[in-house]
Formats: C-alpha cells, sequence, structure tokens
C-alpha cells in the first residue's frame, strides 16, 4: 500500500515537473530576445547574471528555509511568486520595472526546481535512482522538446506578451495538483550545514567534487546556448520565430529519447564514467561546427544543434544520476550547493559572453567555437570518477 501510494506521488510529480517544464521553456529561448528589444546585446547577459546571484544566494539559506517554512510551502510561495512576475511582465511597460521581473521570474524557476530535487529524493530508492531520475528527466524535456514550436505559434506576430499569458495559464493546473497531491509532504531532518562545510564534504570527494565540475561545465554550455543561440538565429541570419521554434523542438528531441534508456544502463550495465565521456566529446564537436555553417536551411541547423543535445542529454542524465546515487533527501546542504552550478554558471556563461562582445573579440558565432573548447575540458572531470557499479 506504501508502495502504491509513492508510485502515485512520484507519478504526480513526474505530472507538475512536465507542466512546470512546459511554461518554464515556453519563455526561456525567447527571454534574451525580449530583454534585448530594451538593452543591447552586450548588456543582455547581466540580467542572467543577476538572477543567477539571487538564486545563489537563495541556495545560501535553502536549508534554513527549508527547516523553517518546509519544502510544500516554500515551492508554494515561490510558484505563486512566479505567478505574480508573469502577470507584471504581461501588464508592465516600463523597462526596469520588466527587467526587476524578469530577474525574479528566472530566480524562482532555479529554485523551486532544487524543491523538486527533494520531494523526488523523498520517494525514490538509490537502487532504482536511475529508472526514477530517468523518467523524471524525461517527463521535463518532453515539455521542452514541444514548447520551442509552440513558442513559434503563439510568438508568429512577434507579441512576446501572449507567452507569458500562456506561462501563467499554464500555472493554474500546477497549482491545483500540486496542493492536492504534496500537502501533507512530511519533512526530512534537514542537515543544516553551514555552505562552507557543504562545499568543503565536496571537495574532499573526489567523485562528487567532479560531477560538480562536469555538471558546471553542462549549464555553461545551456547558459550560452540559451542566451546566444536564439539571438544568432533570429538577428545574425534572419530565422522567424515559427523557424526557430521548429529549429528547437527537433533540436530538444534527444532529451526524451536519450535519457530515460541512459539511466537504465547507469543502473545495469555501463558505467557513468565512459557514458559521461562519450556525451562530452559529441558536445564539444558538434558545438564547434556552429561557427562554420551559414546555412539559412532549417534542417541543418536542426540537425547541428540536435547533435549537440545528444551529448548534453547523456551528460546531463549522467551528473544527476550519478550526484543523486551518493546523497539523500536529507543532505540539504550538498544538493543545494550541486543544484548552485546552474546559477554559477549563469554568472561566469554571460559574464565571459558579454566581455568578449564588449572588448570586440569576433561576433556571437565566435563565441562557439569558444564554447566547443571549454566543453573539451568536460574530459577531465569524467575521465577521472570512478563507476558506481
Amino acid at each position: 500500500m506504501i508502495n502504491k501510494l509513492k508510485k502515485n506521488i512520484l507519478f504526480s510529480v513526474y505530472v507538475i515537473g512536465f507542466l512546470m517544464s512546459l511554461q518554464l521553456a515556453l519563455s526561456n529561448y525567447i527571454n534574451s530576445s525580449f530583454i534585448n528589444q530594451f538593452i543591447a546585446e552586450k548588456y543582455t547577459g547581466l540580467v542572467y547574471i543577476a538572477e543567477a546571484v539571487i538564486a545563489i544566494i537563495g541556495f545560501v539559506f535553502a536549508a534554513r528555509l527549508l527547516k523553517l517554512f518546509g519544502n510544500f510551502r516554500t515551492a508554494l510561495v515561490l510558484i505563486y511568486l512566479q505567478v505574480l512576475s508573469l502577470f507584471g511582465l504581461i501588464c508592465f511597460g516600463n523597462v526596469y520595472t520588466l527587467i526587476f521581473l524578469m530577474i525574479g521570474y528566472l530566480s524562482t524557476a532555479t529554485f523551486i526546481v532544487f524543491c523538486f530535487d527533494v520531494f523526488l529524493e523523498n520517494y525514490s530508492k538509490d537502487e532504482s535512482t536511475g529508472h526514477t531520475r530517468g523518467l523524471y528527466l524525461t517527463s521535463l524535456n518532453l515539455a521542452w522538446m514541444v514548447a520551442p514550436a509552440l513558442s513559434g505559434l503563439i510568438l508568429a506576430k512577434g507579441e512576446y506578451w501572449k507567452i507569458y499569458l500562456a506561462c501563467l495559464f499554464l500555472l493554474l493546473p500546477i497549482i491545483i495538483i500540486y496542493r492536492g497531491v504534496l500537502s501533507d509532504f512530511k519533512d526530512p531532518h534537514y542537515q543544516q550545514v553551514p555552505l562552507r562545510h557543504a562545499v568543503r564534504q565536496i571537495w574532499k570527494d573526489r567523485n562528487i567534487r567532479n560531477i560538480f565540475g562536469a555538471s558546471l561545465l553542462l549549464h555553461f554550455f545551456y547558459s550560452w546556448m540559451t542566451i546566444y543561440m536564439p539571438i544568432y538565429l533570429h538577428s545574425n541570419l534572419g530565422f522567424s520565430w515559427l523557424e526557430i521554434g521548429l529549429i528547437f523542438s527537433i533540436m530538444l528531441v534527444p532529451f526524451v529519447l536519450v535519457q530515460f534508456p541512459a539511466g537504465k544502463l547507469a543502473d545495469q550495465r555501463l558505467g557513468e564514467k565512459e557514458m559521461l565521456t562519450f556525451g562530452f566529446i559529441i558536445m564539444a564537436c558538434a558545438t564547434g561546427l556552429i561557427y562554420f555553417i551559414h546555412s539559412d536551411s532549417i534542417w541543418v541547423w536542426a540537425l547541428i544543434l540536435f547533435t549537440t543535445r545528444i551529448g548534453a542529454a547523456i551528460v546531463e542524465a549522467m551528473c544527476d544520476i550519478y550526484f543523486f546515487k551518493k546523497v539523500n533527501g536529507q543532505d540539504v546542504g550538498m544538493i543545494s550547493f550541486y543544484r548552485m552550478s546552474r546559477p554559477l554558471a549563469y554568472v561566469l556563461g554571460p559574464a565571459i559572453g558579454s566581455a568578449l562582445l564588449y572588448f570586440g573579440f569576433g561576433n556571437v558565432a565566435a563565441l562557439f567555437i569558444v564554447l566547443a573548447l571549454i566543453t573539451f575540458v568536460g574530459l577531465r572531470f569524467s575521465l577521472v570518477i570512478e563507476d558506481t557499479n
């Protein structure tokens, strides 16, 4: 009976995760272009740096927040803040207000992902982490796959407010299901470990230290792709948002096809080390090709970006599976620091990208050569970890 209840709750978490990812993904690839209406390309990254810094501050106090308010209430408040942020993005026109609301929207999204890690870790077993995480990632990435095409249809006339309205409507069923299913969640005893101790714990464990490095590098890759690829395709190559939506939907298919079987393989046969290495090699090689492609064909761009995401999907699955095999739901300090890899990357990525553009390093296309070289550093992390099975 207990196992059946846990399975039902896990299924609900998958559904909520799908809907949450769908609303975040609808806006993800148009946020930078929306901001770019008000500020220059070289300053767009500063918005992402600001939201990342706020998210990092949130992670520093994560254990204290969960101990004080509980995971359920914390996540619910963050979802309500997303509602307010989206409402403001639709209704207000002042540039400073819009940038403030965008920062709030993006930073709360990062922390919501962390809260759902806690839910998932408490309703799953270590021996089935690959299966559970693989299914969860597949549900999230199914949303990410369909969202760009939907976003392109909604944004056909360039009316950004329609995207944010669609995101707002998607939050309503999320709130209903969330309150109905997870309100009885029993918080574990959260280990209120100071951040410096969590960092020390991670640094002492060579395997966790290197999987954190791999995750940081992966999110650095995502940060440049999220900020600069839409700008490059739309502003530099002249693709319409409908065409970009189709390209990005095809690009994200590997996350649906690859991650669940990769999770099962990691549990049963192949080690995370080999798969992680393979993923980084594909990512780096395919990313480097972007600089040399000047085609105006949707299918050429869909294919090259599809290939980059085969590698990214493998790396993402292996990072999460490996890390969550090493921790449990009480290790809030370690989980929060691990999830800090995303906001840290969104500080480093836009900062480096903005600096390169500001000081006249080539153009947006040249950034992808730099990104390819940086991605190869992932081999430094993947080749030294020890497989868990």
